[in-house]
């Protein structure tokens, strides 16, 4: 028996779906282990929190330490950091972010989905920091924390809704492309910045894999995708001195035949079950994966209720 998630809350979307409910349980729940095994020693000097962190942070691919103590980098180290932080305003400050940027975004594409690319940008995040830092000197140490992730999940809300404000510090609007923006540009400025124990090589490669990963995902329409196309759609013409007046006697034949073909559509009968298969789909899947038809079968009934 298959069991499907439908949204609920305000406006048929859920207030905490439940990737982002469970990802800040597994996050919060691991921190206090975290907290609890620094209290606990094993031998050898080294305590349950170190353990934690030798086999499930992400460790430099040549490892660390020497022939007495050596750490070693694991295959699955590029999935498990991303659930281990080194502080409370660490952990506070990525699971306060991924909820807030996320709520929406996992909403859209369905819960599925939402997950595979949050991962995905942690991974991605984790391979930039392994094969870059070592180029500029730095990476010598254990690597933890969600931020990689988190960055990809904020890049993709820049794109998704690039004129949302986001009200920093509580009280001053900024819309959300130019404040993702602004952090983008900032890590660049900190990559080389001596001493430092933020992973900035890491946020950049989680906003890369997000960015590519949405690029690439023709499910996924942002606006970004309208202006590329529109500039590889752009080709040398002949000059017509009557182009002007062709063109728009053929907007008004194309807007004729549209209006015919909605107005035919919209005298079909919509049942109730073909919209509570509709609303399953979103739940599954996401409002963007819906066909036209479908949209229109939603459409039309919205405005039916109305």
């Amino acid at each position: 028996m298959n069991t499907y998630y439908k949204p609920t809350g305000f406006g048929g979307f859920s207030f905490f779906p439940p990737v982002i409910k469970n990802l800040l349980i597994i996050n919060v729940a691991v921190f206090f282990v975290q907290i609890l095994g620094g209290q606990i020693a094993v031998g050898n000097g080294l305590s349950v929190e170190n353990i934690i962190i030798k086999y499930f942070a992400l460790i430099p691919i040549d490892g660390l330490g020497n022939e007495f103590i050596r750490w070693s980098f694991y295959p699955w180290q590029l999935i498990t950091y991303q659930f281990l932080h080194g502080g409370f305003g660490h952990i506070f400050f990525n699971m306060f972010a991924l909820w807030m940027f996320g709520m929406e975004i996992e909403n859209s594409w369905g819960s599925k989905k939402f997950l595979y690319y949050y991962l995905l940008s942690g991974v991605g995040a984790g391979l930039f920091h392994l094969f870059l830092s070592p180029l500029l000197g730095s990476g010598n140490a254990p690597t933890i924390g969600a931020s990689g992730a988190v960055y990809g999940i904020m890049i993709a809300f820049a794109l998704m809704f690039p004129n949302r404000y986001i009200f920093l510090y509580f009280f001053i609007p900024v819309k959300a492309k130019y404040l993702i923006t602004f952090l983008i540009v900032m890590e660049f400025m900190f990559i080389n910045s001596a001493n430092s124990s933020v992973a900035h090589l890491a946020h950049l490669g989680g906003a890369l894999t997000g960015f590519i990963f949405i690029l690439l995902d023709k499910r996924i329409n942002v606006e970004l995708k309208n202006v590329f196309s529109r500039s590889s759609n752009r080709t040398t013409k002949p000059f017509n001195p009557l182009g002007g007046i062709t063109d728009r006697f053929k907007k008004k034949q194309e807007n004729v035949e549209d209006a015919k073909y909605y107005e035919v559509e919209e005298k079909d009968e919509v049942t109730q079950e073909e919209i509570d298969r509709i609303l399953d789909k979103i739940s599954q899947s996401g409002y963007q994966n819906l066909t036209e038809k479908e949209k229109k079968i939603l459409f039309q009934a919205s405005k039916k209720m109305n």
